[in-house]
């Protein structure tokens, strides 16, 4: 009698071990993709959200940044909210939806570790997360870089979820602001046809600004997520 139920609980927790191991993965992955055609398909009605202002920012940098991948334009919108509203604030809304929209990437990591295995951008990514962290994070986010292979190693990785948003965050956030200001700037050129003075300012510190965070982000990778590891 014992060894049945034995083997009814085995059972019971062998069944359970596949869906965690493969069927819940499965499924989340299978919703990234799903949401990242989605998105892809209507990609020419996200400039529709520009009218509603920063919330609008918020939006269309989420969803540029939620597919995987694909190309989405919605970030080039960053430079005409920049000309229309205050730059700072539209890099702010920018970086939060941007760094949200990376999650995509990170759960799609989490849920479907086989699926870029063999890829060789992909392993680079790994080892170099696996190295430098946060920094890589950064990187590839505070610039043009393709950011998809990082989250989808970093979720791998299981690396902390509020590190990787923060680092998303200040990363976007920094470069959308570029952006906005750039589009602000570049208007104004275009209309009283003189370089606003302001921009060199500006470039002065967010180069400084750059560094620190940099700074800050090789200490804290350091004493946290590689000190455990």
């Amino acid at each position: 009698m014992n060894d049945i139920i034995d083997g009814n609980e085995s059972g019971g927790a062998e069944e359970k071990g596949w869906i965690k191991k493969w069927l819940v993965p499965l499924i989340m992955l299978l919703l990234v993709v799903a949401v990242t055609i989605v998105l892809f398909i209507y990609r020419d009605n996200v400039s529709q959200l520009e009218e509603y202002g920063y919330l609008g920012a918020f939006l269309i940098n989420l969803i540029a940044n939620a597919t995987i991948i694909l190309p989405m334009p919605g970030q080039l919108l960053t430079f005409a909210f920049g000309a229309s509203f205050n730059p700072l604030l539209v890099g702010l809304a920018s970086g939060f939806g941007g760094a949200l929209g990376e999650m995509t990437g990170y759960i799609a990591g989490a849920s479907g570790r086989g699926v870029l295995q063999d890829n060789r951008t992909y392993l680079n990514a790994v080892s170099w997360l696996k190295k430098w962290g946060m920094l890589v994070i950064f990187l590839f986010t505070v610039t043009p870089l393709p950011v998809d292979l990082v989250g989808i190693a970093a979720g791998a990785l299981r690396y902390p979820v509020w590190k990787f948003l923060l680092v998303c965050f200040l990363g976007k956030a920094i470069l959308y602001t570029g952006m906005a200001y750039a589009g602000a700037w570049g208007w104004d050129w275009v209309i009283n046809q003189q370089w606003d003075t302001r921009a060199m300012r500006f470039c002065g510190v967010a180069v400084a600004v750059v560094l620190v965070v940099l700074l800050l982000a090789l200490f804290l990778e350091r004493w946290t997520w590689r000190r455990r590891r």
